[in-house]
């Protein structure tokens, strides 16, 4: 049962386990305050604020001693506001950026000086479906930052992945998959371009985040996610991360004139969830700790 505080409008659930030293949340964002960090015209949704003062209590609450900020789409590439929050949490946070055409090299050092490691492609959010545009991105921007040995994520879907295959075992940097890869959980692991997406994880090229089920699930607690995370895992668990996708962007249609409400979703209980999914503490810990240790150079 949630005790403690709630954390914008949500009580986690504690964990039902010991949570191993250095356990990590892959996948976070920062929101505002938007008088310092101004939300880009083009964006396709408001967010309320969600401070790093939240996420730090969301994290004591759970017992996730370290933390990777994701910069969200509604910033554009202007990074601020997610450099700002990793310089802020110091050694226990890592981040990824957005880029451009106009992001310098040198503001590519600046970032790595301050905890950020990779850059997201955000592929999904802006309804490309093209395979061959998603690719000539994934390429283009691992040219960019592999000298600092940086990864490349993305959101993006099965569609898209499985005809990269080639393509993506080519990259100069490791690939990082967000949300599942954005299967549909009710087709199960026998749905089009998952064993593909499988082939990727045992190749060992990429990581795919095992986060935000209720980007795949439409069933309460997402029970249908079970079978493809375990597929997953069993695919290769060193290349398996984790995250909440807090403050869980995504509940409602997407107006940018107005600000849009979080999910309502149990951390704690996504934290249990995942122990559920694998099959022993050597996974759990690989999930928690090792991967995101090695991947984001904590």
């Amino acid at each position: 049962m949630p005790v403690g505080k709630p954390i914008l409008g949500v009580t986690p659930t504690p964990p039902s386990f010991e949570v191993p030293s250095g356990a990590c949340d892959c996948h976070t964002h920062i929101f505002g305050p938007d008088k310092t960090f101004p939300l880009s015209p083009k964006r396709l949704y408001t967010p309320g604020p969600a401070s790093i003062d939240d996420l730090n209590a969301l994290h004591k609450a759970i017992h996730i001693d370290r933390v990777v900020v994701v910069h969200p789409s509604p910033y554009g590439a202007d990074n601020a506001v997610t450099v700002d929050a990793v310089r802020k949490m110091g050694d226990r946070a890592r981040g990824v950026a957005v880029i451009d055409d106009a992001t310098t090299d040198a503001m590519l050092d600046d970032m790595h000086g301050a905890g950020i490691r990779g850059v997201r492609v955000n592929i999904e959010s802006h309804g490309e479906i093209d395979s061959a545009v998603a690719g000539r991105l994934f390429q283009r921007t691992a040219e960019r930052v592999v000298r600092l040995g940086w990864h490349v994520q993305t959101y993006t879907n099965l569609g898209v992945l499985a005809p990269l295959h080639d393509a993506i075992l080519k990259l100069p940097t490791p690939l990082v998959v967000d949300h599942f890869g954005r299967p549909k959980a009710e087709l199960g692991v026998d749905q089009p371009g998952f064993k593909e997406l499988l082939a990727l994880l045992k190749s060992g090229k990429i990581y795919v985040k095992i986060s935000a089920p209720y980007r795949i699930s439409q069933l309460p607690n997402y029970p249908d996610a079970a079978p493809i995370a375990r597929a997953m895992i069993a695919a290769n668990p060193d290349r398996i991360l984790w995250g909440t996708d807090w403050p869980h962007p995504g509940a409602a249609k997407r107006d940018p004139a107005v600000v849009e409400p979080f999910r309502p979703e149990d951390n704690g209980a996504a934290l249990n969830r995942l122990a559920s999914w694998t099959r022993d503490k050597t996974e759990l810990r690989k999930i928690l700790v090792d991967n995101p240790a090695r991947l984001y150079q904590f």
